[in-house]
């Protein structure tokens, strides 16, 4: 650690003689500022102290995500091997030829196998994003002159644990450019936006690749091309075709613990709840936001359950599947609480929440096309969030005025 701290202090020596590369120190002190502290402090006037401050938050953030990262490490070599069991074949991919080529045993029971497959897999998403947003985002400050700070940590992590096994690099690098410049940097850079990056970069794919980021081929890492009898479907997509009888067939134990199929880091309800717990107990985490989409969704569940259906199976879905399928846990810990794309007062942290909870099961049930509602639901509450603030202070502030009135 000191050997990185001398040299950043040569290499700003050396910018600060002038020169050609003057401009681009900027980017340097920006790879710096997510590792230590810069030495900078207020001398004037009064201010907010406080021990957390932005590189805390975020740390605490990344550590609440690492069960998540684990599991979908695992999870993703576990879906590989257990298809490649049930016939499928290696896809013709380098992370295949590679684990070929060391002698790695395609066995779904051998957990440092399935280990290291995943990992073939996931952390090269990881660095692609990483690598991106970290070029990026200095880049896109320095050109609109705001602060350039560690805002993208967070986000550079999030966005592979959002994405399918078989993403091609490209599009990880295309998607988090789009995430971090139209959702955040042309407005103003982190604390600035209204939609979270990381959903905006996974709705971009989403809607511009839908080969890559949907149907039954893109959750696993294999090729099912001469496969009849398993599927790599997600059970959330499986449940969408046949309701309550796919369901039958399925454990919602292991939907709880994360062995489906899905996005790389988004099937384990247990890491998600192991993340909230650590989010709501640091007071980074709103608990309001969270035990809001948990009513919402149970009470549209509900209600749904109780109206039924003849034509639409998802109408007899029970809550505590939705809770478990698909995104639902990992949006509800970590993107429904984003501090600044959410709302700020506590009633509206609990109309935010529920209101989420809502139009993610109305876009899973009403919406047959697209199975999976919790990006768009937190995406479109992103943008009334606002307003619920707006209405809520304007609510307390006719409360005192007819109090003081009186």
């Amino acid at each position: 650690m000191q050997f990185l701290k001398d040299l950043h202090l040569n290499v700003k020596h050396h910018f600060e003689k002038g020169g050609k590369l003057e401009f681009f120190y900027p980017l340097w002190e920006a790879q710096f500022t997510g590792l230590f502290t810069p030495g900078d402090v207020t001398r004037t006037a009064s201010h907010v102290r406080d021990g957390i401050d932005n590189k805390r938050l975020m740390i605490t953030v990344v550590l609440a995500l690492l069960p998540c990262m684990i599991m979908a490490i695992y999870n993703t070599g576990y879906q590989a091997f257990l298809a490649i069991a049930h016939g499928a074949t290696p896809l013709d991919t380098w992370q295949a030829s590679l684990a070929q080529a060391i002698g790695l045993p395609f066995d779904f029971r051998n957990p440092l196998a399935c280990a290291i497959y995943g990992a073939l897999h996931y952390v090269p998403v990881v660095i692609a994003s990483m690598l991106t947003g970290g070029i990026l985002e200095p880049l896109v400050a320095m050109i609109r002159k705001h602060e350039i700070n560690e805002g993208f940590l967070v986000t550079g992590m999030l966005i592979p644990l959002t994405l399918p096994a078989t993403i091609p690099l490209w599009m990880v690098v295309l998607g988090t450019a789009f995430g971090i410049v139209f959702a955040k940097e042309i407005f103003g850079g982190t604390g600035m936006n209204f939609l979270n990056p990381a959903l905006t970069a996974r709705a971009f794919l989403f809607f511009a690749y839908p080969a890559a980021m949907s149907g039954d081929s893109a959750w696993v890492a294999a090729d099912f091309a001469n496969v009849d009898s398993y599927s790599g479907a997600t059970l959330l997509a499986q449940a969408a075709t046949s309701g309550e009888s796919a369901l039958a067939h399925a454990s919602w134990m292991d939907s709880f613990l994360g062995f489906e199929a899905g996005s790389m880091g988004e099937t384990s309800a247990l890491a998600c709840l192991l993340g909230a717990i650590l989010l709501v107990w640091t007071g980074i985490g709103s608990w309001r936001t969270m035990a809001g989409v948990v009513l919402g969704t149970i009470a549209t569940a509900g209600f749904l359950n109780v109206v039924g259906s003849d034509t639409n199976p998802m109408f007899a879905v029970p809550w505590y599947w939705h809770a478990v399928m698909g995104g639902w846990a990992f949006g509800l810990v970590y993107m429904a609480t984003d501090p600044v794309s959410s709302a700020f007062t506590n009633v509206g942290k609990l109309v935010y929440g529920a209101l989420i909870g809502v139009f993610v099961v109305l876009i899973r049930v009403v919406n047959p096309a697209y199975p999976e509602g919790m990006m768009l639901a937190i995406l479109f509450m992103n943008m009334v969030a606002p307003l619920i603030d707006y209405f809520v202070v304007r609510a307390n502030v006719r409360r005192r005025e007819a109090r003081y009135a009186a």
